[in-house]
């Protein structure tokens, strides 16, 4: 038997060859076949693109539904049945109003807004979720069963008609080649082929009947598939109606809110001093000294580094290391010009090719920074000039003069090569 199940599927791929390579005819069914065949297949394709679609269009977010797929393919292989609830946009969009409309407090207008459209969303999300099941309820699952149940049958039959055929036509084929052939010598056999024809004939008349009747049945069943889109449109319709409703609510709502937003009498705000919050400023902690805030200034176009950096610079107060101008000293050294005076001295044009200055023999000290004055009574230099130093003001702050110009600058932006006697 297993043997002769071989042989027949020998037949069939060597009549399919026969027929699609060789030229050879085979059977022709009327064209009133053929066209329910057509439209088996249309139907085919159309339940299993007409399912995938309508999950889309409940679900649209794409990323939601691959990772509800994940997890119930995983659920599967554990033995853990799982149910997932799609996470409807306007869910997660009205829990985040939510969330935050309860942050805000409930004091202000807008985050009642928020609340209120918050739980609109909320409402809409449910009436979605209903939708979902009845469309999964009345027109999902019948066409699930109408691919799984009715479908499969179908061409179930179809397969078996097309392979009972093949068979057929095979077998005719080969006697009809022995029949004209003049060196065929009679067999005592004949009878036993023409049995296997009669029997293939048979078959194949078994077959396509089925076949006829299952896509006439499958075709034939308008009342049944109207029915079911029937029951989609209906479902749509609830739930767009649910919605005007609730958007026509959260609508009034929000104007309300708006008119009482627009009617709030204007509260004036006058903002707080830190004298009102009691908190001492710079100025208080500066109080004395004679130029007032270090905080006023501007940083130099290039700051200097910490003091313990720079070598044998003394480490300077931050709080004074600023500080434009130079505080009285008590000690009795030579009168010191008021900063905020011009300098009597002329100011000659710097050659614009700077080459570096021999030090001098008197006390003096080297620029380790660019400084720019910003202040009238300030002595600018460059990087790596040597300045002759006159006399030292306070503990930031040198007299000096440079390139013909006198004037004070602070001690941080120099190293002394030569002290003033007394230092």
């Amino acid at each position: 038997m297993a043997f002769a199940g071989l042989k027949k599927q020998i037949n069939k791929a060597n009549q399919y060859v026969t027929e699609k390579m060789g030229g050879a005819e085979g059977t022709k069914l009327d064209l009133d076949f053929v066209e329910m065949e057509r439209k088996t297949d249309v139907t085919c394709e159309l339940v299993e693109e007409l399912q995938m679609k309508t999950k889309e269009f409940l679900q649209p977010n794409p990323t939601a539904r691959a990772k509800m797929a994940a997890v119930k393919g995983i659920s599967k292989l554990s033995g853990q049945a799982k149910s997932n609830t799609y996470p409807q946009p306007e869910g997660v969009l009205g829990d985040c109003m939510l969330l935050y409309g309860k942050k805000l407090g409930e004091d202000s207008i807008f985050s009642q807004c928020l609340i209120e459209m918050g739980e609109a969303l909320k409402q809409m999300a449910d009436v979605k979720y209903s939708l979902d099941d009845n469309i999964k309820q009345s027109f999902l699952e019948p066409l699930h069963h109408l691919q799984t149940k009715d479908l499969k049958e179908v061409m179930h039959h179809r397969k078996k008609l097309q392979g009972r055929r093949l068979d057929f036509d095979c077998k005719r084929r080969r006697q009809a080649k022995g029949v004209r052939s003049p060196y065929s010598s009679p067999s005592h056999s004949a009878p036993k082929h023409d049995d296997e024809i009669r029997q293939a004939e048979e078959k194949f008349a078994e077959s396509l009947s089925l076949a006829q009747i299952g896509m006439f049945n499958l075709l034939d069943n308008d009342v049944e598939q109207v029915a079911q889109l029937s029951f989609f449109a209906e479902g749509l319709l609830e739930y767009h109606q649910q919605c005007t409703e609730i958007l026509k609510g959260l609508v009034s709502a929000l104007m309300e809110k708006k008119e009482e937003a627009v009617n709030r009498p204007k509260l004036e705000f006058v903002p707080k001093t830190l004298a009102d919050l009691n908190i001492e400023g710079i100025h208080d902690l500066n109080h004395g000294r004679r130029f007032g805030s270090a905080q006023s200034l501007r940083p130099r176009a290039r700051a200097p580094p910490p003091a313990s950096s720079v070598g044998d610079l003394p480490s300077a107060d931050p709080l004074r290391a600023w500080d434009v101008r130079p505080h009285p000293a008590p000690r009795s050294y030579a009168p010191v010009r008021d900063p905020w005076t011009a300098s009597p001295l002329p100011s000659p044009v710097k050659s614009p090719a700077r080459t570096p200055v021999a030090p001098a023999k008197g006390p003096c000290c080297t620029a380790l920074y660019d400084f720019e004055p910003e202040n009238q009574g300030e002595l600018g230099f460059k990087e790596n000039d040597v300045i002759t130093l006159i006399s030292k003001v306070d503990e930031n702050w040198f007299e000096g003069s440079v390139n013909g110009k006198t004037g004070f600058f602070p001690i941080s932006y120099v190293q002394v090569t030569v002290p003033l006697p007394n230092m």
